[in-house]
């Protein structure tokens, strides 16, 4: 692409700069981000890595533009399609165009109302278990790192959920480890591309296409006994089993049903994992939230656990994972590359122009949030978002590539934290330094040890 720019494009970041900013950026980009948006303005131009050239945008109305209202122009970059893509395959996550519409009008279906609402005993049957574990752990004052315990909890959950009749905790744990090894490689890729001829030469690029082959073949066996078994099974493998194509009446192949349970594993349980563990941080840090957790827990559902139904009702319940996920965007960026020249707010995007849209930019401006620093769930109370732009509040991204699989996410927090916040007290261990790490998702660089105490109100 010529680097000859139009007079109206975003400011743009001088190559040196960024490249002097190289290290600081591998090791954590959201520090220089957020420093450039200070300096440069809400919308500005930069070269990655020192050699890539981007946009990037906390502003709503530009962010809105690219992934809502002009959408048909943006597609998803190479690093998304191909490098994240030659992982985990062609699915729902790494493809474009009309692959992409006609997996999505396939298997959004799975993720309706119905279908979650048959899900709901068997995450709470999990949530349960695994706070039984945490329970062992504190009878005896074990500090825990949570993030590795709620990585567990989701793991198990969205393992279940697609393969309800496979259970092997070994093979569990086996794919659990390849999905965390894969995506320290994949963000190596992104933030240093100039060592790409280094990846390829030194072996690591096969190493890890080894690894992601190993998962293949667990899934691709799974997925084969399945297809072998005459009996019904009321969960998502089913139902992507029983998906079929509106034009053809065919199902999915072999190969695409193993992209699509790989891409399921891969982006559905350490996002939420993530916000669970920020939530659990966030929680030991204030009290008083979680006492009117108790609160609207005891008066909605008294001694019970929750149902499906009652979900909606707990209305505090959510606005904590809602600002949860304000301070803690487990997506915390995402880019899409610009098919045919585009305008919007007086900047000019070049045809072919990567833009990317800053989540956690956006979710921690004071111009969209007052203290947003601040873990007020209170904010997200109806009448305080009714002039809130929809685009300064976007976790699971916007237009038709929402996530598919939100509301998935939002259930399964919503039983983690009313089953955690029964249960137990939370300390977190004081001489700890919480840092985020943003790779593809943002996780607690360190962990997150926090030791535990059964709550003497808790009904058992």
């Amino acid at each position: 692409m010529s680097t000859t720019l139009p007079t109206n494009f975003p400011p743009l970041i001088p190559r040196l700069k960024t490249i002097v900013n190289a290290r600081r950026f591998l090791h954590n980009p959201i520090i220089p981000l957020r420093q450039y948006i200070e300096e440069y303005g809400e919308t500005f131009a930069f070269h990655l890595g020192g050699m890539k050239y981007g946009i990037i945008s906390i502003d709503p109305d530009v962010n809105q533009h690219i992934l809502q209202k002009n959408n048909r122009n943006y597609v998803k970059s190479h690093i998304q399609t191909d490098v994240l893509g030659r992982f985990t395959g062609k699915g729902l996550l790494t493809s474009n165009g009309e692959y992409w519409l006609k997996q999505r009008r396939l298997i959004q279906p799975g993720f309706h109302k119905a279908k979650l609402a048959s899900l709901t005993n068997l995450m709470q049957r999990i949530v349960s278990q695994t706070c039984d574990e945490l329970a062992v752990k504190s009878e005896n004052n074990q500090p825990v790192e949570i993030n590795h315990d709620m990585l567990n909890i989701t793991f198990k959950i969205i393992a279940h959920s697609l393969f309800s009749t496979h259970s092997s905790s070994t093979t569990l744990d086996e794919l659990e480890e390849h999905v965390t090894i894969l995506q320290k490689f994949i963000i190596r890729q992104i933030r240093q591309p100039y060592l790409h001829w280094w990846f390829n030469l030194s072996g690591k690029t096969q190493q890890h296409v080894n690894i992601s082959n190993k998962s293949r073949t667990i899934l691709l066996d799974i997925i084969k006994d399945r297809k072998n078994d005459s009996n019904s099974y009321d969960d998502l493998l089913d139902m992507l089993l029983s998906a079929r194509y509106e034009d053809t009446n065919e199902g999915m192949t072999n190969e695409q049903l193993l992209n699509e349970s790989l891409i399921l594993f891969a982006a559905g349980h350490e996002t939420t994992a993530n916000a669970l563990a920020w939530l659990t941080y966030l929680l030991s840090q204030h009290p008083n939230v979680v006492e009117k957790l108790r609160a609207e827990l005891e008066e909605k559902l008294g001694n019970r656990t929750p149902q499906f139904e009652d979900l909606r009702n707990l209305t505090y319940t959510t606005q904590v994972l809602q600002e949860t996920m304000r301070l803690y965007p487990p997506a915390w960026i995402t880019d899409r590359i610009a098919l045919e020249e585009d305008e919007i707010k007086g900047f000019r995007i070049p045809k072919g122009a990567m833009v990317n849209t800053f989540i956690y930019g956006a979710h921690h401006s004071a111009k969209y949030w007052d203290n947003p620093e601040e873990f007020r769930p209170e904010r997200f109370e109806k009448e305080n978002m009714k002039q809130k732009h929809k685009f300064a509040y976007f976790p699971f991204g916007g237009g038709p590539r929402l996530c598919i699989g939100n509301s998935f996410a939002m259930m399964e927090m919503q039983l983690v934290l009313a089953e955690i916040v029964r249960r137990f007290d939370f300390t977190l261990v004081s001489e700890q330094n919480i840092e985020i790490q943003p790779l593809i998702t943002l996780r607690p660089k360190e962990g997150i040890w926090i030791k535990l105490k059964e709550h003497k109100g808790v009904i058992v």
